[in-house]
C-alpha cells in the first residue's frame, strides 16, 4: 500500500515513555502473523510504521509530538487509529477494516490481537498493488483521462457526506496556512528559494485574501467548510476494482482537514498541473463544479491552488535542509522552487472571458468546447456549460438515461437557456472563464448570452459553426457516452431552420477536430496556452 508523502514537520518533542521496540520487533516477524505470510516489509514516514505482511497492512502510530500531531500516549493512538478507520471508511471502507490490539501473552511477550493488557494499537487494512496508486499511474503515463470524471465525482460524494464544522474555515483558517507558509519560507528557505519572490508571494496572498474575506466567511456560515480529505493528492488516490477510491486522508488534525471543499479539491488539482496534467486538471475542475454546482465559489480557486503550491514549496525547502546527501538536496531544491514558480503563476490568474459556441446538431459544438475550454482563462481552464447536462438536470435525468420529448418543449428549452445564463453569469462574476455549448439557434438566447458578458463586463465571443448534413450525420452516428440526445433522423430537420441574422464567427467545422480548435485558440489569443 501507498503512504502519504513525507513533509518532514518540526518536531516539537518525542515521548519516551512508550518504547515501541518489541511491538516494531513483533510487526516486523512474519510469525505474528500466521503460517501464511512469510515475508514482512516495511514502509517509514515521520509519524508511522506500515507493515506490509501477506494481503493485508498494519499501521502503527509512532510515540511522538509534533506541532500538529500528538501520538505521544497509547490512548492518543487508540484515539488516532479509530479516527482513522472511521474517516476512510467514507470513501474506501474496503480497504479499512478495523483497528486491532498488540497485547501482551501470559509470558510477558507480545502478541497481536490478543486477550491480554493492550500496549499499542494498529490500524488493519486490505493491501492493494501499489502500480494502482494514481502518482505512479501517472509517473508511467498511464493515467488516463478517462479516469477524471469517476474520480471528480468521488471527491464530490465524499464532500456531500463530510461532517460540516462552522468552527473552522473562514479567513482565519487561510491566514494560518499564508503565514506558516511565510514562516517556513524564512526559516529554512535561505539558500533554497529566493527570498524576495516568497516575501512577494507573501504578500500577494495576503492581498487576495483580504479581497476575499467576506466570502470565505459566507462560505463557512453556508456550509461549504466540512471535515474533507486534507491530504487530497494522486499519492492518496488508488484504482479498485477499476473506480478511483480516494484513502490515506487526515485524521489527527482539525485544522488540516476541517477546511473549505474547494480548498480540498484545490490540492487534487494543483498536484495535476503540477505534474503536466493540465487537461486532466481542467476535467476534474469541470465534473466537480457541475457535480456539486458550487460556482460562486470559484472565485477562491486561485488563493486556494497557490496556496497548496506554496505548501509544497515550504515543505520541499524543509526538506532539503534537512537531508545530508548533497544530491537529496539538490532534487528537493529544486522541488521547492518548482513549487514556488507554480505558486506565483496561480495567485495572478488569467481574466475572465466567456466564448459561447452554437451550432445545429453534429457540428462539433462540444468537440471544439472541450479541446479549447483547457486554454482559456486561469488554470486549470474554463469552465464548460453544456446545454444538454443543463436541460437533464433541470429534468432529473441522469445519464445514461435519455429524455423523452417532453424534454424538448419549448418551456423546457427556455428554462435550459436562462439557467446556462444564470451560471455564465456566477462563474464569470467569479473571475473564471465560461465556455457555453449550446444550439443557439434562436437569436433571442444568442443575444441573452451576449448580454451576460456585458452585464459582467467581460470580453464575449461568439462562434457559430458550420458543417453539411452528412458529415454533421456521421458525428452524430459515432457518439458515444454522450448526453445528447439528437439523432441522425431529427438532426435532417434542422438544415431549413432559421437562425435570424448573425452576428457571430461563422466558423467552417469540417477541418478536422485539432486544426479548428488551433484557430480559434489563435483567434481568441490563446494558441494552445498549456496550463502550469
Amino acid at each position: 500500500m501507498a503512504q502519504r508523502e513525507q513533509t518532514t514537520p518540526r518536531l516539537v518533542a518525542v515521548a519516551t515513555a512508550d518504547d515501541q521496540r518489541e511491538t516494531i520487533a513483533l510487526l516486523s516477524t512474519p510469525s505474528a502473523y500466521g503460517p501464511t505470510v512469510d515475508d514482512v516489509q516495511r514502509i517509514e514516514t515521520h509519524s508511522a510504521i506500515v507493515f506490509l505482511a501477506g494481503d493485508r497492512a498494519y499501521k502503527l502510530k509512532r510515540a511522538v509530538r509534533y506541532d500538529d500531531l500528538d501520538f505521544s500516549t497509547l490512548e492518543s493512538r487508540r484515539r488516532a487509529c479509530v479516527a482513522e478507520v472511521r474517516l476512510n471508511r467514507r470513501t474506501a471502507p474496503n480497504l479499512y477494516l478495523g483497528r486491532r490490539p498488540i497485547t501482551f501473552r501470559p509470558d510477558g511477550a507480545l502478541q497481536l490481537d490478543g486477550d491480554g493488557d493492550t500496549v499499542d494499537w494498529v490500524v488493519e487494512m486490505a493491501r492493494f498493488d501499489e502500480s494502482d496508486v494514481f502518482d505512479r499511474m501517472a509517473e508511467r503515463g498511464e493515467l488516463g483521462v478517462s479516469l477524471m470524471p469517476p474520480l471528480a465525482r468521488a471527491v464530490a460524494r465524499l464532500h456531500a457526506v463530510a461532517e460540516w464544522r462552522f468552527d473552522h474555515g473562514g479567513r482565519r483558517s487561510m491566514a494560518w496556512v499564508i503565514d506558516g507558509n511565510a514562516d517556513g519560507f524564512a526559516e529554512y528557505g535561505p539558500g533554497v528559494l529566493d527570498p524576495a519572490v516568497c516575501r512577494h508571494l507573501t504578500t500577494l496572498s495576503h492581498e487576495m485574501l483580504e479581497r476575499q474575506a467576506d466570502r470565505l466567511t459566507a462560505r463557512r456560515l453556508q456550509g461549504f467548510v466540512r471535515r474533507c480529505h486534507g491530504d487530497l493528492h494522486l499519492r492518496n488516490v488508488c484504482l479498485i476494482a477499476g473506480r478511483p477510491t480516494l484513502f490515506d486522508c487526515i485524521a489527527f488534525s482539525d485544522q488540516a482537514a476541517c477546511i473549505d471543499m474547494l480548498y480540498d479539491l484545490a490540492f487534487l488539482l494543483m498536484d495535476l498541473l503540477h505534474r503536466r496534467l493540465g487537461v486532466h486538471a481542467h476535467v476534474v475542475y469541470n465534473e466537480y463544479a457541475t457535480a456539486t454546482g458550487d460556482l460562486d465559489g470559484l472565485a477562491l480557486l486561485p488563493l486556494f491552488l497557490s496556496a497548496r503550491a506554496a505548501v509544497r514549496a515550504r515543505t520541499s525547502a524543509t526538506a532539503a535542509r534537512l537531508q545530508s546527501d548533497p544530491a537529496d538536496q539538490a532534487a528537493f531544491g529544486a522541488a521547492a522552487r518548482e513549487y514556488l514558480d507554480l505558486a506565483m503563476s496561480l495567485i495572478e490568474p488569467a481574466p475572465a472571458q466567456l466564448v459561447a459556441v452554437g451550432g445545429l446538431s453534429g457540428a462539433g459544438k462540444s468537440t471544439l468546447a472541450r479541446r479549447l475550454a483547457p486554454t482559456l482563462g486561469a488554470p486549470p481552464g474554463a469552465l464548460v456549460l453544456r446545454s444538454d447536462r443543463v436541460r437533464q438536470s433541470l429534468i432529473g435525468v441522469r445519464a445514461p438515461d435519455r429524455l423523452d420529448s417532453q424534454g424538448y418543449t419549448e418551456g423546457v428549452t427556455r428554462s435550459v437557456y436562462r439557467e446556462l445564463a444564470a451560471r455564465a453569469t456566477t462563474a464569470t462574476a467569479a473571475g473564471r472563464a465560461v465556455v457555453v455549448d449550446a444550439m443557439f439557434a434562436d437569436p433571442r438566447d444568442r443575444a441573452v448570452i451576449a448580454d451576460v458578458a456585458q452585464t459582467v463586463g467581460v470580453p464575449f465571443t461568439g462562434l457559430w459553426l458550420d458543417a453539411p448534413v452528412d458529415i454533421r450525420a456521421a458525428r452524430v452516428t459515432r457518439r458515444r457516452d454522450d448526453p445528447s440526445d439528437a439523432t441522425p433522423a431529427a438532426l435532417r430537420e434542422q438544415p431549413g431552420r432559421a437562425v435570424g441574422e448573425m452576428d457571430w464567427h461563422r466558423l467552417d467545422a469540417t477541418p478536422d477536430d485539432a486544426t479548428l480548435a488551433r484557430s480559434v485558440g489563435t483567434m481568441l489569443g490563446s494558441p494552445g496556452r498549456r496550463s502550469p
